[in-house]
C-alpha cells in the first residue's frame, strides 16, 4: 500500500481516540518532513492549548535563546506536532519533551533512537517500517529496538490499553514486526574494551599484569570465554580425581603428577614418529624447506650446472633470478645443491653473487642429509623417551608390584589427555583475552608509557591515563613534542575537533586557512608514527582526522554566531552541538594537565571557554 499521508494519518489516530502518539519515521529527514506536512494542512481546534504553548516556548526562550527563530516553531504551535531526532539540538528536544509531557502536543515523528532514552507519555506508538536506515545503509531493527519502540505505548496513570498501529506504506513487512515483537530480547553487548587509558589505570592501581588479567577475565565483555574457562577448570579437576581413583584403587601410592608426565612422554612420541621421513624423498623435502631461503643461490637439477639467486617463496615454488637476469620459477623438488651464504637482493650485487659460488663450489654447499642418519638420530631419541617411561614407576617398588603401577599409570592416560586438552584450551582463551591488552602495553612501552618487562607505568604514563580522550596516544605523543604549546585557540580547537570527531562524519565545507592546515599535517605525521607501531603489535590503527570538524571548530572558536555556523555549514544543529560539546571536553582534559604541560594546559582552557559557550552547554 501507499504511505499514507501525514495528515490524513492524524486525523484516522484522532476519529479512533488514539492520540497522542509517537510516529517512528525511519530516517531525520522524513521525521521533519511529516512534522510539517501534518501542521500545514493541521490546526489544534484547541484554542487554550494553543495560548498554552505559546506561553510555554516564550518562557522556554528566556532560558534557551538558541531555540528563537527555530524553524520548526510555528509547526509546534500551529499543528501541536514536533518532530525529535538527534539532529536537533539538546534545548529544541527539551522543549519538545516538555511540551508532550504536559500534553500539548498531539503527536511527535521520531526516529528509533528516541525510544531509547526518552519516555514519552503517549497512548499509541505507530510504525511505518521494521527497518531503519544507518550510514552503511538499511537493516531491519532489531528484536530490542522494537520492544522499546511499542513499550512506549500506554500513559502511566492514564490508559489502560496502548496501541501499536503498523501504518500502510510501501516497505511496511506486519509479519516481521509480529515476529520481532515475539522474539526474545537481543543479548546485552559490553562496552568494556581494551584501550589504552584502561590498561594504564588498571596497571598503576594494582602494580603488575596479573590482576590486569583477571579483571579482563571477569569483565561482562567476555562473560562466554569466562564460562568457557570455569567449565574446561572443572574438567581438569574431574580429570584429576578419576586419576588419583584409578592409581588408589590399583594400590598405588603415586602422584596423579607421573600420569601427566607419561602423557607428556607418549605424545612427544608420537609427534616424533609422525615426522619421521620414511624415504630420502620426504627426508630431501624437509631439507630444502628449511634451508632453501630468499638470498640463497641454488643450483636446478642433480647437476646443478644452471645457477639461481632465490628471491622468493611461496609454499612449494620458488621464485629467483637467473644468470641471465631473467626470472625463473620452478617446484622445490627440482632444486639440487644449495648454496649456504645469504646474498643481498640488490641488482648491482646479483653478479657477485654467481661469481662467488661458481669461485668456491662444493666448500660452500650446505650438505644433504642422509636417511640412516636422520633414523639413527630419531631412533635415539625415541629410545631416550621409552627409557624415561620404564623409569617413572620408582625401582624401590617390588617387580610385581611396579608392574601393577605401570599398569595403572597407562590405564590414566585417557584422563591425562583430557586434562593436558582442557588446559590448552583454557590458556587459548585466556591469552584471545587478554592479547588486546599485551598488544596496547608493547605499543605504549615502545612510546615510553610503560615498563613492560618490569610491568610498571612510567610517569609520562601516569599523566597520559588520567587524559581520557580519544586518540589519547597521538595527543600523548604531541604533547611530548611541544606541539600544542605552540597553538593558539583556534589551531587548538581546530585540531581537538579534528582528533576527536567521527572521521566520516561530514560538518560542512568550510575552507580552512594554510596555518591549520600545516598544524594539523604536523599531528597527521605523528599520527602515523603511532599508527605504524599499531601495525606491528596488531592494534587497529586510530581513524583519519576529520578536516571537516576543524574547519567547523576554528569558525565557532573564532567568535562566530551559532546561526551563522549552522547556515555555513548547512549541517545539522545536532551533530553541530555534539562534535562541540566533545571537542570542549577534550579539551578541558588537556588543561587538567598543568603540571606537566602548563602551557598547553592554559591554552587549552581559554579555547575550552570559548568552545563551550552558549549554546553548547
Amino acid at each position: 500500500m501507499p504511505e499514507m499521508p501525514p495528515a490524513t494519518l492524524l486525523a484516522a489516530l484522532g476519529f479512533y481516540n488514539l492520540l497522542p502518539a509517537i510516529v517512528f519515521m525511519p530516517t531525520r529527514r522524513r521525521c521533519d518532513q511529516a512534522a510539517s506536512e501534518a501542521a500545514f494542512t493541521r490546526r489544534d481546534p484547541n484554542a487554550e492549548r494553543v495560548q498554552a504553548r505559546r506561553e510555554f516556548m516564550r518562557g522556554f526562550v528566556a532560558d534557551h535563546p538558541e531555540v528563537r527563530g527555530h524553524r520548526h516553531w510555528n509547526t509546534i504551535l500551529r499543528g501541536a506536532v514536533a518532530s525529535h531526532h538527534a539532529g536537533h539540538i539538546p534545548a529544541w528536544k527539551l522543549a519538545i519533551e516538555k511540551l508532550m509531557s504536559a500534553g500539548l502536543l498531539d503527536t511527535i515523528f521520531a526516529t528509533a533512537t528516541v525510544a531509547a532514552g526518552v519516555d514519552f507519555p503517549a497512548r499509541t506508538v505507530v510504525l511505518t517500517g521494521a527497518d531503519a536506515r544507518t550510514g552503511g545503509g538499511w537493516r531491519m531493527l532489531t528484536a530490542s529496538e522494537l520492544q522499546q519502540m511499542t513499550g512506549r505505548a500506554g500513559r502511566r496513570g492514564k490508559d489502560n490499553v496502548g496501541f501499536v498501529i503498523a501504518a500502510p506504506g510501501l516497505h511496511q513487512d506486519p509479519a516481521a514486526i509480529a515476529q520481532l515483537l515475539k522474539a526474545p530480547p537481543d543479548r546485552l553487548v559490553s562496552q568494556f574494551r581494551a584501550t589504552y587509558t584502561t590498561l594504564l589505570n588498571l596497571l598503576d592501581a594494582y602494580g603488575s599484569f596479573a590482576p590486569v588479567r583477571e579483571i579482563a577475565e571477569k569483565s561482562f565483555a567476555h562473560r562466554e570465554a569466562a564460562r568457557g574457562i570455569a567449565r574446561l577448570e572443572r574438567e581438569k579437576a574431574e580429570s584429576v580425581e578419576r586419576m588419583k581413583l584409578k592409581l588408589k584403587e590399583a594400590g598405588c601410592d603415586l602422584p596423579y603428577s607421573l600420569a601427566l608426565g607419561l602423557e607428556r612422554l607418549t605424545s612427544s612420541r608420537a609427534r616424533l614418529q609422525q615426522g619421521q621421513p620414511q624415504t630420502r624423498a620426504e627426508l630431501l623435502r624437509q631439507w630444502l624447506t628449511e634451508v632453501v631461503q630468499p638470498g640463497r643461490v641454488v643450483g636446478i637439477g642433480r647437476s646443478g650446472r644452471r645457477l639461481v639467486l632465490v628471491t622468493q617463496r611461496n609454499g612449494g615454488q620458488v621464485i629467483g633470478i637467473r644468470e641471465d637476469g631473467r626470472r625463473a620459477s620452478f617446484a622445490l623438488e627440482r632444486i639440487g645443491p644449495v648454496y649456504a651464504p645469504l646474498y643481498q637482493l640488490r641488482d648491482e650485487l646479483i653478479e657477485e653473487a654467481f661469481a662467488d659460488v661458481k669461485a668456491k663450489g662444493a666448500s660452500i654447499a650446505i650438505p644433504e642429509p642422509r636417511l640412516r642418519d636422520a633414523r639413527s638420530e630419531d631412533v635415539e631419541a625415541l629410545e631416550l623417551i621409552d627409557n624415561k617411561i620404564d623409569a617413572m614407576v620408582p625401582q624401590s617398588l617390588g617387580e610385581g608390584q611396579r608392574q601393577t603401577c605401570r599398569e595403572a599409570l597407562w590405564a590414566t592416560l585417557p584422563e591425562a589427555e583430557s586434562f593436558e586438552r582442557a588446559g590448552l584450551q583454557s590458556r587459548a582463551l585466556r591469552e584471545e583475552i587478554w592479547q588486546p591488552f599485551e598488544q596496547r602495553a608493547r605499543v605504549l612501552a615502545k612510546f615510553g608509557y610503560l615498563d613492560f618487562e618490569a610491568e610498571k607505568v612510567t610517569e609520562r604514563g601516569r599523566w597520559l591515563a588520567d587524559l581520557h580522550v580519544d586518540r589519547p596516544l597521538l595527543v600523548g605523543e604531541a604533547l611530548e613534542k611541544g606541539l600544542f604549546a605552540s597553538l593558539d585557540k583556534v589551531q587548538m580547537a581546530a585540531v581537538m575537533a579534528a582528533l576527536t570527531s567521527d572521521e566520516d562524519r561530514d560538518y560542512g565545507e568550510l575552507e580552512l586557512d594554510d596555518a591549520i592546515v600545516e598544524t594539523l599535517a604536523r599531528f597527521e605525521d605523528i599520527g602515523f608514527k603511532v599508527a605504524t607501531e599499531e601495525w606491528k603489535y596488531g592494534v587497529d590503527p586510530a581513524p583519519e582526522l576529520n578536516f571537516s570538524a576543524a574547519a567547523t571548530a576554528a569558525r565557532w572558536a573564532g567568535e562566530a554566531e551559532w546561526s551563522t555556523l549552522v547556515q555555513a555549514t548547512r549541517a545539522e544543529e545536532g551533530d553541530l552541538f555534539r562534535m562541540l560539546s566533545r571537542t570542549g571536553e577534550a579539551l578541558l582534559q588537556v588543561a587538567s594537565l598543568r603540571k606537566v604541560h602548563p602551557q598547553a594546559a592554559q591554552t587549552a582552557f581559554i579555547t575550552a571557554e570559548v568552545i563551550l559557550r552558549e549554546p553548547v552547554r
